[in-house]
């Protein structure tokens, strides 16, 4: 095996990386509130989106209340909607079918195979907290639908200040594919989900991001049901050299900022004037914001945002592998090199034309990524969290008997007799009969 190269790194700007960890009191809190909602069931759900959201109307929006905000939205939005579901489709469609199901003879009279079962009910949880997250909507539902799931479940805030779920949310659900949307929130979402709260229908895997509540509600879930990530702070990681535009690089870095005060943002790169040059812009580039944005994006930049310049481009594909950014945006010549040789990412972005914004919202790659590091062993959302790859085997006398020995000897060398006597049974011709 091969040694990770040593990197000689010169940090302009450097800050330490949020703690991907659970907060004690916040699995408390969690834990209480899921153990309450699934003794209580949905009166207790109920309960809860008084308390924290303020909605006491209807958790279930109704056909006519869907059709209603469709109705409502402006041309424009439903258009924009229509335009990133198309691509978000049809690239989940092309994952589908890159997925095969197939039979092997694996030795004479021993035939296997795959395969290939969506789970019956997922779950879909949208935030709408600061922002209405309409592409989350398009990400989980139409990524759930076109692997074939049965029964698809929405659960988003309602609030009396939207009078419900926000409509946008309502519309991309809905175009998406999605059976049924529930309007609740935070733990209660979630916890609705996966005891099949309002439905009747338990989710198999529960999907989609949120705040640490969530996070902390789907690690506890986890088990019970699948989950797709426990995401934290999201992550950007731009890597460049000389021929980056230094503004470019800074309005990308704070686009990705204003997600919120905690999630950082990095450059790596081979040229220390560009390092220096986008730490010279990128205050003014922040504090151009309008607010909430601004406020996120300084205190993110200020606390978390680094710029680390390195020799090389191979020096700087480490770096890159080792922070394992959940978007990883290229501006460097030759785009293939990098391509090939990045292995540690949740999502990639060539070329200065491909902004992550693009990815958030209309590419059609999910934007559902892990954080935190995890991109070294997982990738994103996609089409194969909700299709299980199940085995299946067959075996004539011959290729029983010719096994049965093998297996036998095995199961008697691990000191498990009970295994080896079922393998016995099968030693001579005609005896699985």
């Amino acid at each position: 095996m091969g040694s990770s190269p040593t990197v000689t790194r010169t940090y302009l700007k450097q800050a330490p990386r949020p703690l991907n960890e659970a907060d004690p009191e916040v699995g408390r809190t969690v834990a209480e509130l899921l153990a309450a909602l699934e003794a209580g069931g949905e009166a207790e759900a109920r309960r809860m989106a008084a308390e924290f959201d303020g909605w006491t109307g209807p958790v279930e929006v109704d056909e006519a209340t869907v059709a209603a905000a469709t109705r409502d939205l402006p041309t424009t939005v439903v258009d924009d909607v229509a335009f990133a579901h198309r691509h978000i489709r049809d690239f989940a469609r092309a994952q589908r079918d890159s997925m095969s199901e197939f039979a092997v003879e694996l030795s004479p009279g021993l035939v296997a195979g795959q395969r290939l079962v969506p789970v019956e009910v997922a779950g879909c949880y949208v935030p709408a907290g600061r922002f209405a997250h309409v592409a989350s909507a398009l990400m989980s539902v139409t990524t759930a639908v076109e692997a074939g799931v049965d029964h698809v479940v929405v659960a988003s805030p309602a609030r009396p200040d939207r009078g419900g779920v926000h409509p946008a949310i309502l519309h991309a659900a809905h175009l998406a594919g999605a059976g049924r949307i529930l309007g609740l929130g935070g733990v209660q979402g979630v916890g609705a989900l996966a005891y099949g709260l309002f439905t009747g229908l338990p989710a198999d895997v529960i999907v989609g991001p949120g705040n640490s509540l969530v996070a902390e509600a789907k690690r506890r879930l986890f088990g019970r049901v699948g989950i797709d990530v426990v995401a934290g702070p999201t992550e950007s990681m731009v890597v460049a050299d000389g021929t980056a535009d230094a503004d470019t690089v800074a309005v990308d870095l704070v686009g990705q900022a204003e997600h919120g005060p905690d999630s950082p943002v990095w450059l790596v790169t081979t040229s220390a004037e560009l390092g220096a040059a986008v730490l010279a812009r990128i205050d003014a580039v922040a504090g151009s914001l309008p607010d909430p944005a601004r406020a996120s994006a300084v205190a993110a930049w200020r606390d978390h945002g680094e710029v680390v310049v390195v020799d090389d481009r191979d020096e700087a594909a480490a770096v890159c592998d080792e922070y394992a950014p959940e978007h990883l945006q290229v501006m460097a010549a030759d785009l293939d090199w990098w391509r090939s040789r990045l292995r540690n990412y949740g999502s990639l972005f060539l070329g200065e034309r491909t902004t992550v914004t693009f990815g958030d919202k209309t590419a059609g790659p999910n934007h559902i990524l892990p954080t935190g590091r995890a991109a070294r062993y997982s990738g994103g959302l996609n089409v194969h969290r909700f299709v299980k790859q199940l085995t299946w085997q067959v075996m004539t006398d011959e290729a029983a008997a010719a096994h049965a020995a093998v297996s036998g000897r095995i199961s008697r060398l691990e000191g498990m007799e009970g295994h080896a006597r079922s393998a016995d049974l099968r030693a001579g011709p005609g005896a699985s009969t």
